[in-house]
Formats: C-alpha cells, structure tokens, sequence
C-alpha cells in the first residue's frame, strides 16, 4: 500500500489510513532520510489514537512512552544515536517488542536484526516537489 502526503493537512488522513493498515500488528518500523517525517507521523499516529501526552522524538532517552484512553501503553523508539546493537540489548528492548504494546520504531536500520519478522514496514520517501510517500509492507 502507498500512501501520499501533499501537505501537512493530509497527515491526519493519512495517519488514520497507517493505523488501518497496521491493525492488529505491534511493531512499527518507521524507515526513510533525515528530516522525511518520521517523528511527525508517529505523532500523527497517536493523534488518530487519541493519545493526549505529547509526542515527541525519543532521540536522547531511546524510547518514550504515551498512554492511550483505555491505559495501554504505545512505546516510540529511536535509534539513531546507538553506536551497536548490544544497546537495545542493554535497555531490554525484548520486553517491550514482544508486549503485545504497539512500539513505533524510527531508525530501525541500527537495529534489523532484532526487529520481529512481523513487524509492518513503513518506508517515507520525500519527493522531489516536498510531497511524501508513505509504502506500507
């Protein structure tokens, strides 16, 4: 499935079209180039879960955690400042991936080899002209 962002005001349609695709799924990763929009879909994502924390990117502490209405927890990684693969060992990421928690995952490129071989796929690529497309696999 692709997706495509015109503009800013086409994200929350477009967030609603992810979390449709995603359904019952868990692990998100989030894939595409500095500045794609990862961190601004992931926040478009909670919106359309009626997520009220504030999203932001997890860039320094590795994971934040938001609460949806009924209580359960969404974890937002990002893994562009971990150096190898033993990090996400060290913070016990297996107790979150395997929650049964949605986990949005940026970056996940550091970390492939962990990432489940369920996990739903979401590539942002930017267009020449600004627009974004968003491939879900």
């Amino acid at each position: 499935m692709i997706i495509t962002v015109n503009e800013l005001a086409d994200l929350d349609a477009a967030a609603k079209k992810v979390v449709e695709a995603i359904g019952n799924r868990k692990v998100i990763a989030l894939y595409g180039q500095m500045g794609a929009g990862k961190t601004t879909l992931i926040k478009h994502i909670c919106k359309v879960l009626d997520v009220q924390d504030v999203v932001n990117s997890p860039s320094f502490s590795l994971v934040n955690e938001y609460q949806r209405p009924n209580g359960d927890p969404i974890y937002h990684f990002d893994f562009y400042r971990i150096n190898k693969i033993e990090e996400a060992f060290d913070f016990g990421y297996e107790e979150y991936f395997f929650s049964n928690n949605l986990c949005l995952i940026e970056w996940p490129e550091v970390i492939e080899d962990l990432i489940p071989d369920d996990a739903v796929k979401l590539t942002i690529q930017v267009l020449g002209d600004g627009r974004r497309e968003i491939q879900i696999t």
